[in-house]
């Protein structure tokens, strides 16, 4: 772990990666200390920031390359030199050689390249972070591909990954960070991570997606050959069409970017509402668009390797959150806030209402590309920092989607209504999960379940009438008992005093004599004050 903390110090300094920080936003102190920094000892050199950015990322390996990608989404976020350099990040990373692709090949089917495909190109087609695509074809003429996991790339992540923990258990001693739950976040991102060495896992993804939109005229999504894919390698119908970044030739062919546009929020909705089932990693490099229906124009959806799903709670919230967002009903947002336990129960929803109306307001009623969302969530985070409200690290991979279809979105028609496109979708969804449909679609999914405890009933009603009955009896019992009880101990009571007053008596009768004596000596108060002291304790 020291060494490759070592290189990454190595890598941000070869590049001078500290020339792309704001200096200006930083303090006076921390400005003095990059400037008197040994780092200014190194040329900057004659690359451009953006390709020292991406250089560097590349070098540091497949973590640090999908964080480029997800940047390279963001255009309203980055300059944009620094965006056109991360673009090429998407299916641009620097392949290994073809002869270790076939071999591993080879090694996976455990047969020859010519066993296996009649044609078998060493030129990678396209290269990424964790795997890279060789074109192909099957003995049966049908054109495939072939995805091949990087050699030694599991022992890459492994480290990065330590020390992604270490940072995260950093962050957990501020309290202000505490609440953003980073440690939770990294072992989510990791369990995903590790999905993707998983080609198997990948191959089962696509062909649920495929299911989910069979002869669907939104999206395609290639077929996988299942008898040539393995733990390593994935061998997939070969697909044809325009990337979904390439502007200008999507406009050559004539595609209406407008519908496209709207298509791409329907999609995504339908997956994460309807199917419950979403593509997780939708950057450009992994969505190209039909050569065909130019008019009705349809997604094609490659890489499923990281998918994500909800649970039927998350669900309802977020529906009702996004319903609550359209109809500015900031009171209701907050109160699910609060229902749902991710800010505390002592918060005071009128409060937390107004900070996010302060947020979320200005957003309303405006063109996508007058809207960052990613400027939403900072204020959002910030405005939390007040009410202690946690991350839900179950979320993560949807919020890492929604930045995604923003940056899509401003790409391909910036004046898209996000709000127009999605508001009917979802009151339509709901309407479906909590109307007499919804319920009745409820009663079919757990039919099976009911029809097998149905016969199973009138036992389950006996033995809960017996332990009714045992329980009652049981119960009057007990009553009966205490009953007991309480009148033993009413007589020991009755007892006790019946003791102290005839001792009291036979202690007078024993005295009578001296104590009348005595009382004749004796003015009257003083003998009141005696007879009065008798009473109380005979009564006592």
């Amino acid at each position: 772990m020291v060494l490759r903390l070592m290189r990454i110090l190595w890598v941000v300094t070869r590049y001078r990666l500290d020339t792309l920080l704001p200096m200006a936003r930083f303090p006076w102190w921390l400005r003095t200390l990059f400037t008197l920094s040994p780092l200014r000892l190194f040329p900057v050199g004659e690359r451009s920031r953006g390709a020292r950015l991406r250089l560097a990322l590349e070098s540091l390996g497949p973590i640090f390359v999908k964080f480029g990608q997800v940047l390279s989404t963001r255009r309203d976020l980055l300059p944009e030199d620094i965006a056109d350099e991360l673009k090429r990040l998407q299916d641009q990373v620097p392949p290994f050689p073809g002869e270790q692709a076939r071999a591993r090949v080879e090694q996976e089917l455990g047969m020859s390249i010519e066993a296996a495909f009649a044609e078998f190109d060493t030129t990678p087609l396209a290269s990424a972070s964790i795997a890279q695509v060789h074109s192909a074809r099957l003995h049966s003429g049908e054109a495939v591909v072939a995805k091949i996991i990087r050699p030694g790339i599991e022992r890459v992540l492994r480290q990065d990954m330590a020390l992604m923990y270490q940072l995260a258990r950093l962050l957990t001693l501020a309290p202000e960070s505490r609440r953003l739950r980073p440690v939770e976040v990294v072992r989510d991102y990791e369990a995903t991570l590790f999905d993707e060495l998983d080609l198997l896992k990948e191959a089962a993804n696509t062909s649920q997606l495929k299911r989910n939109f069979k002869d669907s005229p939104l999206l395609f999504v290639p077929a996988i050959h299942w008898a040539l894919t393995r733990r390593r390698v994935m061998v997939q119908e070969r697909i044809y069409g325009v990337p979904i970044a390439d502007i200008n030739a999507l406009n050559a062919q004539g595609t209406d970017l407008k519908k496209l546009a709207e298509r791409g929020v329907e999609l995504f909705f339908a997956q994460v509402f309807r199917d419950n089932f979403f593509h997780a990693d939708m950057h450009p490099g992994n969505i190209f668009v039909s050569f065909d229906h130019l008019q009705e124009p349809q997604y094609i959806a490659i890489d499923c390797g990281i998918v994500g799903s909800l649970t039927r709670e998350d669900q309802d919230y977020l529906a009702r959150n996004l319903l609550a967002f359209f109809r500015q009903d900031y009171y209701e947002v907050a109160a699910l806030h609060i229902e749902s336990g991710w800010v505390g129960e002592d918060t005071r929803a009128n409060e937390f209402a107004a900070a996010i109306r302060t947020v979320c307001e200005p957003i309303l009623e405006k063109p996508l590309k007058d809207i960052s969302f990613g400027q939403v969530l900072l204020g959002l985070f910030q405005t939390a920092r007040r009410f202690n409200m946690e991350v839900q690290p179950q979320l993560v991979l949807l919020q890492k989607t929604l930045l995604n279809i923003e940056g899509l979105g401003r790409q391909l028609y910036p004046d898209l209504d996000l709000w127009s496109t999605a508001k009917p979708f979802l009151e339509q969804w709901m309407r479906e999960r909590t109307g007499a449909r919804g319920i009745w679609d409820s009663l079919k999914r757990q039919a099976p379940e009911l029809s097998h405890q149905l016969p199973e009933l009138p036992v389950l009603a006996y033995r809960v009438l017996a332990r009714a009955d045992r329980h009652h009896h049981q119960a009057a019992r007990q009553t009966q008992a205490m009953s007991g009880i309480h009148q033993w101990f009413r007589q020991q009571v009755r007892r006790q005093r019946r003791l102290r007053l005839g001792l009291l008596l036979a202690a007078l009768a024993l005295a009578w004599q001296p104590l009348g004596q005595w009382a004749q000596g004796q003015p009257w108060p003083v003998l009141a004050a005696a007879a009065i002291g008798l009473v109380l304790v005979a009564w006592h």
